[in-house]
């Protein structure tokens, strides 16, 4: 609007009396907004006989430099010193002394009124806290001691289950050393009897070789005594090399039994070291429990 006035003052004489035409198009910026529509139906309201008063403005140009303009616009002539309007001072009232103190008293009354309604307040507050402090301390106290049971409960019944499967350890572990004992004695006495029988067969082996042997001499007297000399070292040989057989395969068979009884002898001495050492952890881990047990009987006693 402001440029509207200043091309139009710029285009018509100082006298405001003719107008020259437009010259200059009129420039549509690029980045002005868009018109928008509006389309709310208005109301038509009667026109009012409104007087519009017109303010002479005037518009001065003058050329201080090549190519630049300055403008000068005047709405108004100054007009004169106006006086500004003063506030009317209100009479003053009589005020006497009594009423002053009355108010004074009036308003110290107020003021400890007020003071007492906020002490009552804030020591129904404090009253409010403390209780709720109270509660708290309850609650708390009542928390601490159904838990310490609950625990003390649980530790009891865990020592108690504890020390039924320590006890039913040890006495697998006495079953089992009683089964090893056992199994060790039966494997001595089967060795005993084994060894009883062999010898036994090797006794009655030489009885036979020498029934035999003489049997085969006295049938053999009769013939010559170099027959007889060999057939008694080829017997004796043949003899010798089935004794010498049955000796190897018998002490084939002890080696075998002692080395399948050391093998079930180490395999049942490992397993009674593992239940040792399984027991050995038990009781470790028992001490251990113990002491945490009264480090925690000691804070609570210290606490």
């Amino acid at each position: 609007m402001l440029i509207g006035l200043v091309r139009d003052s710029v285009m018509q004489c100082f006298c405001h009396t003719c107008r020259a035409p437009g010259i200059l198009p009129v420039v549509v910026s690029r980045r002005s907004a868009p018109i928008k529509k509006n389309n709310k139906i208005r109301s038509k309201q009667p026109r009012l006989n409104k007087k519009v008063k017109f303010i002479t403005t005037e518009i001065r140009c003058q050329e201080k430099s090549r190519g630049g303009l300055s403008y000068e616009v005047i709405l108004a002539e100054p007009a004169p010193n106006v006086p500004v309007p003063k506030r009317p001072v209100t009479p003053g009232k009589n005020v006497s002394v009594e009423d002053i103190e009355q108010k004074l008293k009036a308003a110290e009354e107020r003021r400890i009124s007020l003071e007492a309604r906020k002490m009552a307040e804030i020591s129904i507050k404090l009253a409010k806290v403390e209780e709720a402090t109270r509660k708290k301390d309850e609650i708390t106290n009542e928390f601490i001691t159904q838990t310490k049971e609950q625990l003390e409960t649980k530790m009891e019944h865990h020592v108690e289950k504890r020390e039924a499967i320590i006890s039913d350890m040890k006495e697998k572990l006495k079953i089992h050393a009683q089964e090893i004992e056992k199994t060790r004695e039966t494997l001595e006495q089967q060795k005993a009897y084994e060894q009883k029988a062999i010898e036994e067969k090797l006794k009655t082996a030489q009885a036979l070789r020498d029934e035999n042997i003489k049997k085969m001499l006295d049938r053999l007297k009769e013939h010559n005594t170099i027959k007889i000399a060999e057939i008694k070292s080829q017997n004796n040989q043949l003899e010798n090399q089935k004794l010498e057989e049955k000796a190897r395969i018998i002490e084939n068979k002890l080696y075998a039994a002692e080395q399948n009884r050391e093998k079930e002898l180490l395999k049942k001495i490992e397993k009674v070291q593992k239940l040792e050492r399984r027991a050995e952890v038990v009781r470790q881990n028992k001490a251990q429990t113990q002491d945490i047990d009264g480090l925690q009987n000691l804070i609570a006693s210290s606490g």
